[in-house]
């Protein structure tokens, strides 16, 4: 890599301190056109001459660069990204029926999780993205499909294992100096890992929880999900209450539906079990198809039926509609482009 200085993980503190900038509202007003996605110095027209070629000298706009754009025909936007080691990410926009855009980013190079029925834990992990590539990943989403609503970890990674940067890199899309996200837009999505939730519960950054449950049965998620190995189902209702009361936010609780493992009366018993005394919210994911994987996704009935079964005991369910399947892009597939340049 560059040994020139990368300004997408950096504060306008920082950017201050790291060139010496004078006046002291020159490195805010770099900052401002960072936000506004800018790729070249010259395009910062308040900045005079100098300074540019200064930076241009000894730093980056963006140490990362999209490699490719898939589009599906729903509306699913994917970008392939290269990182500055060669390595590999994906990022993909998400618009709902209201038209709201949502950028489902990556926080890591592969996944070190191994969920059985995930594409992305297939590839095991390569290594933690730094705040900058987190934040360069919303910006090119944001110059591929335009003004995004809400930001989703939910891509590539457990975020858990990468809080740090997630931290820093949701500091530079809130603040109201530069992007000016809303908090309440940025949702961060885990497969378990319980000292994580403890630790956002008390120490933020504020922003809603999903949790990747996929099933409450506890020998049926260890087969699916190693992590329940050290997170098990008891102790990880009691992280998701302890979040409930700490924050008054309601957490969302994700499965992927599988067929004949997870969406039967037991199953549906058991999930119903799990989200008693809960604030939670209900997300029904039907399992994309990856390449290797010996699983099946269920038909339309037995994804009624299971909706019914959740749906009686009164719970709030929400049946996500499958996108960006064509693209490799919906949920548990990324990395698929990966693993097939590795084949």
């Amino acid at each position: 890599m560059s040994d020139k200085t990368v300004l997408t993980g950096l504060t306008p503190e920082e950017i201050s301190t790291r060139f010496q900038l004078k006046p002291s509202f020159r490195a805010k007003q770099i900052y401002e056109w960072i936000a506004k996605g800018v790729e070249s110095f010259v395009e910062m027209t308040n900045i005079d001459k100098a300074t540019r070629e200064k930076l241009s000298e000894s730093a980056l706009l963006r140490s990362s660069s999209v490699s490719e754009v898939l589009k599906d025909p729903d509306g699913t936007i994917k970008l392939q990204i290269t990182l500055h080691d060669g390595r590999a990410i994906e990022t993909v926009l998400l618009t709902d029926k209201e038209g709201r855009k949502t950028a489902c980013v990556s926080c890591q190079a592969g996944c070190a999780m191994k969920c059985a029925f995930c594409q992305t834990g297939q590839l095991g992990l390569g290594r933690n993205l730094t705040p900058g590539e987190i934040v360069e990943e919303f910006l090119y989403m944001e110059k591929e499909a335009g003004k995004l609503d809400n930001i989703v970890f939910m891509g590539m990674g457990e975020p858990f294992q990468n809080l740090d940067s997630i931290r820093k890199a949701v500091a530079i899309l809130t603040d109201p100096k530069g992007r000016a996200l809303s908090s309440r837009r940025i949702t961060l999505s885990t497969c378990g890992l319980v000292k994580g939730i403890y630790e956002l519960a008390n120490n933020g950054p504020k922003m809603r929880l999903a949790i990747s449950l996929t099933t409450a049965d506890e020998e049926l998620r260890k087969e699916l999900m190693p992590v329940t190995a050290g997170n098990p189902l008891s102790e990880l209702k009691k992280a998701i209450a302890y979040f409930i009361e700490k924050t008054g936010k309601r957490v969302t609780l994700e499965a992927a539906l599988l067929s004949g493992k997870n969406t039967g009366r037991e199953s549906a018993d058991r999930l119903i079990g799990f989200a008693k005394g809960l604030d939670v919210y209900i997300n029904l994911i039907p399992w994309n198809p990856v390449p290797g994987l010996d699983f099946t996704t269920p038909s339309a009935d037995e994804v009624k039926s299971f909706v019914k079964m959740l749906e009686q005991a009164n719970l709030n369910v929400n049946l996500r509609t499958r996108r960006g399947e064509k693209i490799g892009g919906a949920c548990g597939q990324l990395g698929r482009s990966q693993a097939q340049q590795e084949t």
